[in-house]
Formats: structure tokens, sequence, C-alpha cells
């Protein structure tokens, strides 16, 4: 159908339909005539009708479909049909090639003026679709993830500095620069990044290319640049904006700024370090916008989330979250924070770096450089009348021994520790020198997670196990056929095809009894653990990763990936062969 040869009176027809009243119209167009804003906007503004009233009205007056976006699965190759220039000044995007002509799906089909410019941007006919306008805006800041503008800026950059035309350091120091395109590069870089949802960036120089890949969900994805020679520049760029020495190449050093990316205030942590080649960046990613979340949206199960807030409301004693590096045990100490801030109490946290500022609550930042440290900080602590302590971790024998016994002298004391699981954190803080009789009277309770990526919403479809996904199903649940909703996603826009969207905790819980401390104290290790496992409610983290499984929250290999790792790294072997290995990685500062 030809869109363009067909006059349409919106208005006019919505009246005639009854859709409207004729003094809805008045007031509608009279504030278009003010304001200048597109009159169905104005209407589903005002609530004369809905925006999906107004797409199915248009759909049958057009005669042509509504597309639901959401659940749409986009073809990369048809998308680049139309640069992401025009998608955006026109809010359209392309949806299906039927050869002699392309299909758009807009969100304004009566603009007359955008269909025939894409027509002659596309060099064909085109047909239309109406679509959701927020659902559009949502997609196309998905399906175009800028790595063409990221490339050509580092294209242009990369000729700006041939050797002799400018000097490194300068272009990269002069802070006038602000459409130089190492600026630009870096606004590009990060705006990638928020809008990929990535929790860091990497900036790796190799021998003749530079690596920028981003963790998004707990695995990293790559670009690789064929402009090596930018890294230099980039990596004073960042060193100026953390307040780092931009002369010191041959050393690690650690900073941090904040930036405003959007509507967003990003805090970013920054560390560098001298490789063969250059030096690397990595990048941490704090979006300030989020907060710190309640305890109730962690996504506990109800039964830990009861026995952790009855533990964190103890007068005194030790309570552990522990896990490996990114597996969220900062949040959850946090938001155990959030929870206990009150008036009556008085809250220390003693940090490396600190990383949520929360109101009420003393935080101290240590520096080792100046004498500094945990235990030094801890001591001093005891000394300001706390009620609660926060550790951000327990790293030597001297900080464990301190907040032991500030556990057993009236204190609540919340740490962090790197184990593998609740019950191993026990021999690991014997192994740091802790006396068990110590341990067996502060000790309260441990909190093992781990973080599992989530089955993406938009398509998910029900997987049946088979293989040896099949068989670890049946080792865990003893059932011959194991019934739980699995599901696995397919791929599409939403989550950049790698089926996953987010991700959410699964968590181990050990409560102390006083029998497991009985056997503690006498240095019965086995005892301990053979009493831990058989506590009420206890849970491994293997059991919990299939749980979330069974509830179609992740997929099987998911799961089986986190017991991997859980089993792996401790002592247990007995399902090596149902277990793969881990996954390999799939592949206000100013910037001015």
């Amino acid at each position: 159908m030809n869109i363009a040869r067909k006059k349409l009176r919106l208005g006019d027809l919505l009246v005639e339909s009854k859709i409207i009243s004729q003094l809805q119209l008045d007031t509608a167009l009279d504030e278009q005539r003010k304001l200048g804003r597109k009159l169905g906007r104005i209407l589903v503004d005002k609530g004369y009708l809905t925006e999906d009233g107004l797409l199915t009205f248009l759909s049958r007056q057009l005669a042509v479909p509504f597309v639901e976006l959401s659940h749409y699965q986009f073809e990369p190759a048809v998308i680049a049909l139309l640069p992401e220039i025009y998608a955006r000044r026109f809010r359209a995007i392309a949806l299906k090639d039927k050869g002699d002509s392309l299909l758009l799906g807009m969100s304004d089909p009566t603009n007359l003026f955008a269909y025939d410019e894409l027509a002659r941007i596309i060099g064909r006919p085109i047909d239309i679709a109406v679509v959701r306008e927020q659902e559009l805006l949502d997609i196309i800041e998905r399906v175009y993830k800028q790595t063409d503008r990221i490339s050509g800026i580092a294209e242009q950059l990369s000729d700006e500095l041939r050797e002799g035309d400018f000097d490194v350091a300068q272009l990269a120091a002069d802070a006038d620069l602000s459409e130089a395109p190492v600026v630009k590069l870096l606004h590009t870089l990060f705006q990638a990044a928020v809008q990929a949802r990535a929790s860091d960036i990497h900036i790796e120089p190799d021998e003749s290319v530079l690596r920028i890949r981003q963790r998004i969900d707990g695995v990293l994805l790559e670009q690789v640049l064929n402009e090596r020679r930018i890294a230099p520049a980039l990596v004073q760029r960042l060193k100026l904006m953390s307040q780092l020495d931009i002369a010191e190449k041959r050393l690690p050093q650690d900073g941090r700024f904040s930036i405003k990316v959007g509507d967003r205030l990003i805090d970013v942590r920054v560390s560098t370090m001298p490789l063969q080649h250059g030096e690397s960046v990595v990048m941490r990613l704090l979006d300030h916008r989020e907060g710190v979340k309640d305890l109730d949206a962690l996504g506990m199960p109800a039964n830990i989330l009861r026995r952790f807030m009855t533990s964190i409301r103890r007068p005194h004693g030790m309570v552990v979250v522990t896990g490996p590096t990114g597996s969220g045990k900062t949040s959850t100490l946090y938001s155990a924070l959030k929870l206990l801030n009150e008036a009556r109490s008085k809250i220390v946290t003693v940090e490396d770096p600190v990383e949520y500022r929360l109101p009420r609550v003393n935080q101290i930042q240590v520096n080792p450089q100046i004498g500094l440290t945990f235990a030094r900080v801890l001591r001093t602590t005891l000394r300001q009348d706390p009620d609660i302590i926060l550790v951000g971790e327990m790293r030597d024998q001297e900080t464990v021994e301190i907040g032991l016994r500030a556990a057993i002298t009236g204190h609540l004391v919340l740490t962090t520790l790197h184990t593998n699981d609740a019950i191993s954190t026990i021999s690991r803080l014997l192994d740091m020198g802790a006396p068990n009789y110590l341990l067996a009277s502060a000790l309260h309770a441990v909190i093992a997670q781990r973080l599992v990526r989530k089955v993406c919403g938009n398509c998910a479809q029900p997987e049946q196990p088979t293989g040896a996904a099949l068989g670890w199903l049946r080792l865990k649940t003893g059932q011959q056929e194991p019934t739980g909703l699995w599901r696995r996603g397919t791929g599409c826009h939403q989550c950049s095809n790698t089926g996953y969207r987010g991700r959410v905790g699964i968590y181990e819980m050990l409560v102390v009894s006083p029998a497991m401390s009985t056997a503690l104290a006498a240095g019965d290790f086995v005892g301990f653990a053979e009493l831990g496992r058989s506590s009420p409610g206890y849970r491994s983290l293997e059991l919990a990763a299939l749980d979330r499984a069974a509830e179609g929250v992740t997929s099987i290999e998911e799961a089986i990936r986190v017991a991997a790792e859980s089993l792996l790294a401790g002592d247990e072997s007995e399902d090596e062969d149902l277990l793969p290995a881990p996954h390999a990685p799939l592949e206000p500062a100013e910037l001015t």
C-alpha cells in the first residue's frame, strides 16, 4: 500500500468513529497549536484514548499490521538496511526484507514527510507497520549497539595520532578538546556500556589490535579494533579523569571518578595494569540510580530470607557472607545495612573501597599506604561506641581476631570472605589463625551465594532435558523423569542473542547451632560439617541452582555451570563425569 497517497485527518476520523468527542479534539488541537506536539501523543497523554487503541485504529484505517516489537524476532542484516541515524530521526525500524520492498515499523504512520524520506534513503518501496513508540525507542537502544560508531571514531583518532602529527600525551591531557576523537570515543564507550547494562569495561592493548570488552550478566563480550595506536591516548585520558599519575606506566594504579551518562550518574572505579604491549584498564561501573536494594528484593528464598533477617537482628555475633568476586556479597551486606539503619543504632563500616554511600552510616575507606589498615581502623572503631560493624573483607589473622572479639563483646559484625561454600568458611577462618574457641563463641551464621543468569523472558522456550543434563537432574532429584518448568532462551535482540538477560542470586545458609558450636570448640571440624549438612533448612548451592532451573528462572545448562564451579572448586568429585567444565566467556567527571 502506498501510504503517501492516502490523506489522513486523524482527528476527524476519530470523531467520526466516535472514539473521541469533538470537544476533546478541539482541546487537543488548541494545545497542538500552542506547543507544536503531535496530535496523537496529546490525545493519549490527556487520556482521551489509549496508545494501543490509537494504534489499532490506525492499523485498521490504513490497512497495515500492528506489530508488538517486544516479541518480534529481529534479523541483524535487515536492521542494518536502515542506518541508525535515520531510525532515531524518523522513529522507524526495519522489520522484514520482502525483496522488492522493505517492511518498516513506525510509531507515527501518518508522518508523510518521514515516509517519503525513508523511501528515498532506502531506494525502494516501503511498507509500513504501526508500533508502540516506547517499545520502538527501547528496541533502537538495544539493536543499535554503537559498535560501528566506536570503530569509526577509533579510526578517526588513529588518523590524528599519526607519528609526528600530535603529541599523544598532550592530546589526552588537553582539557579543552571537547570534540577530540579520544573524548568522543570514551563518551561512546560509556554510553554503549550503560545501554548494555555492563558492569565492567576492559581496555586491553594487544600486539596489533585493541580489545574492548564489556562484562554483561557475568560474561565478557568483545569488540576488536584494528587501531592499536589509540590505546595510549585512551589510557592517559582515563588516568587524568581518575587523578592518577600519567607519567607512571610501570606500576599498577587505582582511582575513581563519576560521570553522567544521560540521566544516570555512574561511579567508575579504575584499575590500570602494565602489560607487554602497553597498559590495560578495567573500569567497574556502579549506577547510583539503582541505589541499594531492599533485602526482600534480592530474590532470596523465603526460608533463607527469614533466617538471615533473624541473624542480622541479633544484638551481637558475627554473620559472614561468602562467595567469589562478583557474586553479589557487597550488595547483600548493604541491603542488610539498609534494613538495620535506624537512629537508635550506630553503624560503622570499614571498606576498600566504599562502594555505596548511606546516610547516618559512618563509612571509612582503608588506605594501607599511610598505615590505615583494616586492623588499625577496626581497633579505633571499637572505641567509637558502635552497635553494628561492617568489615569489607576478612584479609588476615589480626583482622579476623579483632572482628571475632568484637562479636563476643556486644557488637554485631557483618563481613565477607572468599570461600566456595558456607561450611568451608569455618576451615578458612581456622587457616587464617582464628582460635576455634573464639570462632565457636562468635560465629552465628554464614551465607554463601552465587549469581546465575536469568533466561530472557522475551525468547524463553520450554526445554526438555536430555543427555548429561538429564543424568544430572536424575542424580540430584532422585526422579527418573525430573519435573520442572525447564526453559532456555533461544536468543533475541533483548538479550544480545545470548538467551539470558539479568541475573539472580542463589543462596546457601548455615546457622550455627549449639551442637555445632560445641563441635567447633572441641576442634571436631568433621563433626561440625556433618551437623551443618544435616541441619534444618540447609540446602547446598548446587541444589539452590537446581531449584531456580526447576522454576524456569534459569536454564539447566546455567544451573550445571554454577554447580560445576562450586564442586570443582571444592573437594567433592562424585559428579565429575556429569559436570562440564565452566563456560568460557561469551564472546560527574567531565570527558572534556
